[in-house]
């Protein structure tokens, strides 16, 4: 048995370790999970209350999922029709590539981002081209320069995974307008509910001009649902039309689809950890700096940086003391943390102080 050619040498995804995995590794109980970039709140008390009234087990779910895309586009003031729904983003950047990419074709994309776009352009047979960061950000010029008459998807991560840098309105609207009408641009904002900055882009006003665009958002990442699997792109008529074709029939269930829903009806959850999330966040940037460690500065909820040490190192001296980080990075010195609760960084703080201080000493 021999799988296809675009597949046999791609690697695994190898996601962070789990809570689970290092509990029993380790022996420990209070283990802190700052890898995935998850919300360490969990989610609105609203969902919980909301899955206890399913109980069509027999039934399958709503293909198109009339009631989050109304209540999305409701809030959004958006057409309805502009809306898919997949599970999770991934499902949804996998749909992308098997609806826009052929065999040859290529693939514009930053060379230190979210390493899922590129697996799945090459599942497809199309070449992904790397163009480098300038500075932990998309190199926008760089990447129009890259774009050939083969291109056919580019994307743009924003906030960028695993930097955590923000591309503004002006930058974005610069580099859309030179796009040529052949190719599409994705622009995943899995994180943009975390932005504080006023330049942050205005994406609906971007699908307005720019009918090219396709938008991915994600209900994994404040609203805390990334064990539920829901995601959702908005996009002109015409290209969601195109990817309803290949979207899996009821690939988003009864339960990711009544979670949504109640995760958009409490709003004062997520403006209360976004508040949470900017408060820590700063204060971990400044701890960084009076370590003297460079760091990329961030507008997620996670910050990349350079421990000055192999990343492998840190990462274990880390998780035997209970606190699951992020290494295996393109840069080897390199780690991302999400940032965790108040008492979660606490811990991180005193645990990583304790790592610079050993190598001090020895």
């Amino acid at each position: 048995m021999r799988s296809k050619s675009s597949v046999r040498n791609l690697p695994v995804y190898q996601p962070g370790k789990s809570l689970e995995e290092v509990e029993q590794e380790y022996g420990l109980k209070d283990v802190v999970k700052l890898v995935s970039n998850e919300n360490p709140s969990g989610c609105s008390p609203k969902v919980s209350e909301a899955l206890k009234g399913i109980n069509l087990f027999h039934h399958y779910p709503e293909p198109m999922a009339p009631v989050l895309r109304g209540k999305l586009a409701k809030m959004l003031n958006m057409d309805p029709r502009k809306f898919i729904f997949g599970n999770g983003s991934s499902e949804l950047i996998q749909m992308i590539c098997r609806t826009f990419l052929d065999s040859g074709d290529e693939a514009v994309l930053a060379d230190f981002t979210y390493s899922i776009y590129q697996t799945e352009v090459k599942i497809e047979g199309a070449a992904p081209v790397f163009v480098p960061l300038k500075k932990g950000v998309h190199d926008l010029d760089a990447m129009y320069e890259a774009i050939t008459n083969k291109t056919k998807v580019v994307w743009v991560c924003n906030p960028n995974n695993p930097t955590g840098t923000l591309l503004d309105q002006t930058s974005l609207v610069s580099f859309l307008t030179k796009i040529p009408k052949h190719v599409i641009v994705v622009l995943d904002e899995a994180y943009i509910e975390y932005v504080t900055d006023p330049s942050c882009p205005n994406s609906a006003a971007l699908l307005e001009q720019f009918p090219q665009l396709i938008v991915l958002r994600t209900f994994s990442k404040i609203y805390g649902l990334a064990a539920i699997r829901m995601g959702y792109a908005i996009a002109d008529t015409p290209i969601i039309d195109e990817l309803h074709r290949v979207r899996p029939s009821f690939n988003t269930s009864r339960f990711a689809q009544q979670a949504a829903v109640a995760a958009l009806e409490d709003q004062e959850f997520v403006a209360d950890w976004k508040k949470i999330n900017d408060q820590e966040r700063r204060r971990l940037m400044k701890q960084l700096e009076e370590w003297g460690i460079h760091y990329y500065p961030s507008h997620g909820n996670f910050i990349l940086f350079d421990t000055g040490y192999p990343s492998y190192k840190v990462f274990q001296f880390l998780l035997e003391r209970g606190i699951i980080v992020r290494d295996r990075l393109k840069y080897p010195t390199y780690i991302r943390i999400t940032i965790g609760t108040p008492e979660q960084n606490d811990r991180f703080i005193q645990d990583f102080a304790e790592f610079l201080a050993s190598q001090v000493i020895a």
